[in-house]
């Protein structure tokens, strides 16, 4: 068993380390080529990842005629990151008997082959918004990482370290899996049920019930946001009953919390997608376009056309340097 790592520009070296490391673990527990690893890139040239590091692969995509699994290391900047050279060639190993995962943010360019179609997937939650905006047919969990058919993808940090501890169990034995966890300091290898994101009552910083219910609902709801009405009718209070809640232990009104989190959606989809300004402001609850952009300018500061100019602009500087 032969399994490529194929970085991609930009791509989170936490990932990636989190990917890799449990296999190379794994081999020094047990003392013998359990997994055989290498890592690719698309020319074989070095790979720079977010943070400015270069690694040097060990060759290039092409000669992988005899791996059997091939895992996309993806970070910032997916779209832009996955060439049509690329899309090509995962479309053709589609149609071989090869697993193909994707960790971080490269579940986008599995679902641009059509990898994904009929399975379920996660990616980076960040970027969930936009792989649901992108790709409406694919099924996407905010799980840390799921595993269907010959496929798997898992969200970012360290959430590779699980779904590969969880291919050692199944490729190896659950004992060598728990040993390799120990070494990570690890208490216990998390399953595809467990989310990527802490649960909202500790993001909110309280349990209260009512509270978490009203803002499960806004964050389900944001692209027909509901009204005050009807979120307080949901959880069985008065709208003044709601209107202190949020006041007493959020200190903002429901309106203006739930204004936030659409808009930080949209950002989300500005900067992470190539979704028009039209396409970002009705995907996120906005009748128009002119509404949307007031209040992005009055929310961040800046509208959402200087927002996005402003983000290429940098990259481009960053790519002179």
């Amino acid at each position: 068993m032969k399994i490529g790592f194929l970085l991609l520009n930009e791509f989170t070296l936490m990932t990636y380390s989190a990917a890799i490391e449990p296999l190379r673990s794994a081999n020094y527990i047990s003392d013998s080529q359990a997994f055989d690893f290498e890592t690719l890139s698309l020319d074989g040239s070095p790979v720079t990842a977010s943070c400015g590091i270069a690694i040097t692969p060990n060759g290039k995509l092409e000669n992988i005629s005899s791996f059997s699994h091939l895992i996309i290391c993806g970070g910032i900047n997916i779209e832009k990151n996955v060439p049509k050279s690329l899309v090509q060639i995962l479309k053709s190993f589609g149609k071989k008997n090869m697993i193909l995962g994707g960790v971080d943010t490269a579940a986008y360019a599995l679902a641009k082959a059509g990898i994904l179609d009929n399975k379920r997937c996660t990616i980076h939650w960040r970027n969930m918004a936009g792989l649901r905006e992108l790709f409406p047919h694919l099924i996407v969990s905010n799980s840390l990482f799921e595993i269907d058919g010959n496929c798997m993808t898992c969200g970012g940090g360290i959430a590779p370290l699980d779904m590969m501890l969880t291919l050692v169990q199944s490729l190896h034995s659950n004992e060598l899996a728990s040993k390799v966890s120990e070494e990570f300091s690890v208490d216990r290898i998390r399953s595809s049920t467990d989310k990527q994101r802490i649960p909202l009552k500790s993001r909110l910083g309280t349990s209260q019930p009512k509270l978490v219910e009203a803002v499960t609902l806004m964050e389900a709801n944001l692209e027909e946001p509901m009204s005050p009405d009807e979120i307080a009718k949901a959880v069985s209070l008065s709208r003044r009953q709601l209107e202190r809640l949020f006041q007493k232990y959020l200190q903002i009104v429901p309106t203006r919390y739930y204004l936030g989190l659409r808009l930080n959606r949209a950002r989300q989809l500005l900067l992470q997608t190539s979704m028009s300004i039209v396409e970002v402001a009705f995907a996120c609850g906005f009748v128009s376009a002119p509404h949307f952009s007031k209040c992005y300018r009055d929310f961040f500061g800046l509208p959402p056309r200087d927002e996005r100019r402003l983000k290429h602009d940098s990259e481009a500087n960053k790519h002179k340097v």
